[in-house]
């Protein structure tokens, strides 16, 4: 408190109170009411960690893609897995039951 108290008293014999009241005006101003006051830094923040971790997500799902792309274009039995899996599709003759 006695800090406090100080640096008031310091800023009271170094400036006149109008030179005080717009300082904190614009003080006020930047923190608190313009675009990029410090709340609105905070939800950026916030924002930007949440599409990084989306672009983290969406690599990792790139490189699986890519695997089983991989996969689907060297093997023929993985392809008739996948299709009689994702689409459906049967031999003629056969019968599919769906257990759900």
């Amino acid at each position: 408190m006695a800090i406090l108290k100080s640096v008031f008293n310091y800023l009271i014999s170094r400036y006149t109170k109008a030179q005080l009241l717009v300082i904190l005006a614009i003080v006020v101003f930047g923190f608190f009411i313009s675009e990029s006051s410090i709340f609105s830094r905070f939800g950026y923040d916030a924002t930007i960690m949440d599409l990084n971790s989306q672009i983290e997500r969406y690599r990792n799902k790139t490189v699986e893609d890519k695997q089983k792309l991989q996969e689907l274009q060297s093997n023929k039995d993985c392809i008739e897995k996948f299709a009689r899996e994702n689409y459906l599709m049967k031999k003629p003759g056969e019968d599919i039951f769906l257990v759900e």
